[in-house]
């Protein structure tokens, strides 16, 4: 059964090390948001660093999910000190599932707050892809689906949830998916 793959990702507007109170809600409430996630129906696994670090993302041991890497828009830091990113990759059973953990409880709360933390860069910040059940995307994979979305738009092998795709590539939509009434 193909499984969903999701890659996320943002440019904050300052390093992950900042000491402002901004900075340090953002990442508090990623702790919280990621707890919350992962006991959401539908949700599979996301890509930790082996080592449990979560500041050293170009020098963490990824594992199965590979080298960490962003997209080639990306100016700003790659030390410890300096990075400003937030990025995730995810497995989930399907769309709506996904759909119902990113606007609901609390990651709906966050994305409500986005633009106090994230630049707006005219990129998209997500993108969706299926995976055969064996496989474990990698973070090179989100990133070049990303890109590719943001060169073609939504196709089904790189796409939102606005224009999104079955595993057999059928076009769906928004419309087909959303927050379900049976919980």
């Amino acid at each position: 059964m193909p499984r969903l793959a999701l890659y996320t990702f943002g440019v904050l507007k300052s390093p992950l090390v900042d000491p402002t109170p901004l900075t340090r809600e953002f990442y508090d409430i990623g702790g919280a948001v990621y707890r919350e996630i992962s006991r959401y129906p539908g949700y599979l696994a996301h890509a930790e660093a082996a080592d449990g670090d979560q500041g050293a993302l170009f020098e963490a041991d990824w594992g199965a999910w590979g080298e960490f890497t962003v997209p080639t828009w990306y100016g700003k830091g790659r030390t410890v000190e300096t990075t400003a990113l937030a990025a995730t990759l995810s497995l989930w059973t399907d769309l709506v599932p996904a759909f119902d953990a990113v606007y609901t409880g609390l990651h709906r709360g966050a994305l409500n707050r986005r633009h106090d933390w994230f630049e707006r860069t005219g990129h998209p910040n997500y993108v969706f892809w299926w995976v055969s059940d064996e496989v474990i995307p990698t973070w090179r994979d989100g990133v070049a689906r990303l890109e590719d979305l943001h060169d073609h738009g939504s196709a089904p092998h790189a796409f939102t949830f606005h224009r999104s795709f079955s595993p057999e590539g059928a076009a769906t939509g928004v419309r087909d998916i959303g927050p379900r009434n049976d919980r």
